[in-house]
């Protein structure tokens, strides 16, 4: 009996197997996965585009696409079948990436939804892709019906000096009614300044000192929330503290603060009920008070938090504003665009615990997270009423151990906190941030003794996903590949800064623009970099000339180098995603900028403005070079480079933009440009006819290949002797340093670059290492353990220029390269060198996860590949090509997958389909 209902029981299980099955297969293959719109965001709030675009992955195992359809609509209910706004139709396209939106007009506040399917390259249809969405912000300033707030001017008074104001942080407040059931509810804020936002009592969102830096006098970023689980039927309180931030602080304005910088809040909170819709804005019937806790904060000097100054529950019902002052109203300017933020707010995104505690002066302990980062601190400590507590931060030490601030110059950087009551006190600012090491605690309770866990360092930076991976076998080479990627997470803040410390923190354009091919493959920065383009956009001169920092607080200056990253940022963005629009965005800029160096131009040698080759070591001290610090390469030679490269990078915007004639006015100029270079910067022998020699000058002429045929071949031998002039260091700064490794590999002398490389002695990326460093530098020598501190006043302990070399450890050590934009076609090509036994990259492209990871174990390489769906990839494998090749343990031999494409003495070259692979082969001596 038991076997027979154990039969019965099998026969329903497999029943049911075939069913489920064939349910599968007549539902279609596996569907496409991670749906994006635009630069890459996911189901976002408040997006800031009505033409978005569409973007997909399809799943593992799937080799490509050969066709698409997308539907969009205004409901959930209408998808798949029934789309009111958009059907694309089956498209006969491979395009999985960036497909723009043409269906009906979207408006503001509007929520979306959207499908995908696709057919694989056999003809299969897929199963629909989960429901996506996204909702739409405010997206002209006729839809804010809410005015601008802040205190009285008049309440400004006592806390003003003669010529200056000191803006003490507001509390701001509304008591609101909702007079019935909420179905939904939207709140969209901004300030000129920075805010936290609270319902009754509750923090709204995660994000910290927003709405972020943008140049406000054009624009100003605004965020939407949903709010709809915070409200309540009945009273609720809508409250926040706003504080100076960016807007009205000295980091900004680069002078004293007047009552006319003074902060401003402009937020409206939109409720759907069961009987309509409520509004509430900011006007005249919100309280205002300065008599909150916290005293004074801005970025530069740091925050005071007094606890006796207690305003009790004022964030809830009941409260008694009577004494608090009625605010006064300022109408919103058409001048000045409110928008929707468009990239990735700053977050909490790691904790550091303490890592070793020290107290070289009494009552003075000092906190060491053993990694420079960047944040504010929660602080946990025992304190008596009425004392203070003053929190110091530091990137380094002094020998004796105590803390060196010598580098922060004008920033006081310094967090203070006074004592209502006897006990622990636990506490973070919130209107500031640090770049710091070290952390200094002084006027806590006396009779406690320090503890490690009375410090925790709270990381933040801007909120982009970390998407690159890189390790070896050498630990040095691991550390400089931390040291890149946390001196990206601190300098990442809102915009790229220079560093995050000293009373400086700007946008600097030739930074940038320098470490963007870095970045991206650390980061998905798509987004980021989108926004820092749109405020260059907003701040280009009526010349056309580029400011030296983005957004613009230091006047009419600017630079070759510098202002070219509006030039190559965008391809590099382009080139690594694959989406034509931020070429669309940003070609008129682009040209604009070329119209610039043309009026400086003389015969096409341009004479103009350059930082040169910033902090190049040993460069000379002339009178008029600020002790050297922009190197010895001459202005005009790097200002007509660079003219040419710009030039260069437009011209090939225009032809992906199908701009035919320009792309042939431009190559023209391009070809005299370069003409003009040679003939004046370089000899028929390929040397430089400079009185000083520079590696900068050889490398800026092969890497933006200006020089003839027959000069490049020579100037690659010129470069390499000034290089074993200098031992095999390099002599490079910001500008050269980060295309040298370039260059070495484009002649073929990629050993030199390992020996440069894994130099330890000065100046070199160890010899950082090996003094301490646990970011990037921004002087190869900023400190050292014989000399101590460098003497030039300019000394950041996290600046990332240097950290450009990632670039090339991921494409020519760990392999990993797109040949095609957007990596629709790959290169595997891993080069073997130096003292390294193995390496490993990974980096999460538009299309999926690519991996390239080898060992060499007593001359055998094993080599393992993976490559995403929807592309193809060339595979280099150094080998001695007279021995086998395995593949997956067997011999190689071509199939539909993978062929050989190509067999010299030293390299197999494959073509290959998506799928993961590997390979072993002998290495040749």
């Amino acid at each position: 009996m038991k076997n027979t209902y154990k039969g019965l029981f099998l026969c329903k299980m497999l029943f049911l197997i075939l069913t489920l099955y064939s349910f599968t297969v007549k539902d279609g293959i596996t569907a496409p996965i991670q749906l994006t719109i635009s630069e890459g965001l996911s189901n976002p709030i408040g997006f800031y585009d009505s033409k978005p675009s569409f973007s997909w992955k399809l799943p593992v195992g799937v080799t490509s696409q050969s066709a698409y359809t997308i539907v969009v609509a205004s409901s959930p209910k209408l998808l798949p079948n029934n789309p009111d706004l958009w059907n694309s139709g089956k498209v006969n396209a491979d395009q999985s990436l960036y497909v723009n939106y043409n269906g009906k007009k979207l408006d503001s506040r509007q929520k979306v939804y959207w499908q995908v399917k696709y057919w694989d390259d056999k003809g299969a249809e897929s199963k629909w892709s989960e429901m996506a969405h996204f909702e739409l912000g405010l997206l002209q300033n006729s839809d804010w019906k809410a005015n601008w707030i802040s205190v009285p001017p008049t309440e400004l008074n006592e806390i003003s000096g003669k010529n200056s104001v000191l803006f003490r942080p507001q509390y701001l407040r509304k008591q609101i009614n909702i007079h019935s059931n909420i179905k939904k509810a939207r709140l969209y804020i901004t300030a000129k300044g920075v805010f936290e936002a609270y319902i009754n009592g509750a923090k709204i969102g995660t994000d910290v000192m927003t709405p972020g830096w943008t140049p406000f006098d054009k624009s100003i970023s605004t965020l939407t929330y949903d709010v709809t689980d915070m409200l309540m039927k009945g009273e609720n309180v809508l409250s926040a503290i706003l504080a100076e931030g960016w807007h009205s602080g000295r980091i900004h304005l680069r002078r004293e603060a007047t009552k006319e910088d003074v902060p401003f809040l402009l937020c409206q909170l939109e409720i759907e009920t069961n009987k309509g819709k409520q509004i509430i804005v900011t006007d005249k019937s919100w309280k205002v008070s300065l008599k909150g806790p916290i005293r004074e904060s801005n970025i530069y000097d740091g925050e005071i938090y007094d606890a006796n100054f207690n305003l009790g529950k004022w964030q809830f019902n009941g409260y008694d504003d009577s004494n608090w002052l009625q605010v006064v109203e300022q109408k919103l300017a058409d001048t000045v665009l409110l928008l929707p933020k468009r990239y990735q707010t700053v977050k909490d995104k790691e904790t550091i615990s303490v890592k070793t505690l020290t107290e070289p002066v009494a009552g003075k302990p000092i906190f060491n997270f053993g990694q420079n980062n960047v944040g504010v601190p929660l602080i946990k400590v025992p304190m008596k009423k009425g004392d203070t507590l003053t929190v110091r931060f530091a990137e380094m030490l002094n020998t004796d151990g105590t803390m060196y601030t010598g580098n922060y110059r004008g920033a006081k950087s310094t967090d203070y906190y006074i004592a209502a009551k006897d006990g622990l006190i636990e506490w973070r600012p919130q209107f500031t941030f640090h770049g710091y090491q070290y952390i200094e605690l002084s006027g806590f309770d006396p009779k406690a003794k320090p503890q490690k866990d009375w410090v925790t360092a709270i990381v933040q930076y801007s909120d982009f996903k970390l998407n690159g991976t890189f390790a070896s076998s050498h630990e040095k080479l691991n550390q400089l590949q931390s040291n890149i990627s946390w001196g990206l997470k601190g300098n990442f803040f809102d915009i790229p800064t220079d560093c995050p410390q000293r009373d400086e923190r700007l946008g600097w354009t030739g930074d940038a623009q320098v470490i963007a091919p870095t970045a991206i493959y650390n980061a998905d920065m798509y987004a980021f970099w989108a926004n820092y383009l749109q405020s260059m956009r907003q701040e280009q001169m009526d010349n056309g000339a580029i400011p030296n920092v983005i957004p613009n607080n230091l006047g009419k200056g600017n630079s070759s180098g510098w202002g070219d990253a509006c030039t190559v940022i965008p391809w590099e963005i382009y080139f690594r995603t694959g989406d034509k629009r931020i070429l669309e965005d940003n070609y008129e800029m682009m040209n604009r900028w070329l119209g610039y160096y043309a009026s400086k131009a003389n015969g096409n040698i341009v004479s103009m403005q350059s930082f040169g080759d910033w902090l190049q070591p040993f460069s000379q001290p002339l009178e008029s070079n600020r002790m050297g610090r922009r190197g010895d390469t001459p202005a005009d030679f790097i200002s007509t480079a660079y003219y040419a490269k710009s030039v260069e990078l437009t011209m090939r915007t225009a032809a992906v933009l199908g701009k035919t004639a320009e792309d042939q006015k431009l190559q023209k100029l391009h070809n005299e440009i370069k003409k003009a270079f040679g003939n004046k910067f370089f000899d028929n022998n390929g040397r430089t006819t400079s009185k000083m020699e520079t590696q900068t000058q050889y490398l800026l002429a092969l890497d933006f290949d200006l020089l003839s045929k027959e000069n490049i071949q020579k100037a690659g031998v010129h470069l390499k002797r000034v290089i074993a002039d200098c031992d095999n260091h390099l002599r490079t700064g910001f500008l050269g340093t980060p295309i040298l490794p370039l260059v070495l590999d484009k002649i073929g002398e990629t050993d030199l670059m390992y020996s440069i490389l894994f130099k330890e002695s000065y100046p070199s990326w160890f010899y950082s290492i090996n003094q301490g460093a646990t970011t990037m530098w921004e002087r190869w020598d900023s400190y050292t353990l014989k000399d101590g501190f460098h003497k030039d006043g300019m000394n950041s302990f996290n600046h990332y220029a240097y950290g450009a070399i990632g670039r090339w450890m991921y494409e020519r050590i760990g392999g990993i390269k797109p040949i095609v934009a957007g990596y629709k076609e790959i290169e595997i090509a891993p080069v073997l060198g130096g003292p390294l036994t193995a390496a490993s990259a990974s980096y999460d492209s538009p299309y999926g996860k690519i991996n390239s990871s080898w060992k060499l174990d007593n001359g055998t390489l094993t080599l393992e590949v993976t490559i995403p769906s929807n592309t193809t990839a060339k595979i280099v494998i150094p080998a001695d090509t007279k021995k086998e090749l395995l593949m997956n343990g067997s011999t190689f031999k071509n199939n539909v997958a993978i062929q050989l494409d190509l067999k010299t003495d030293k390299t197999f070259v494959l073509k290959a389909a998506a799928g993961t692979y590997r390979f072993t082969s002998k290495v040749k001596k």
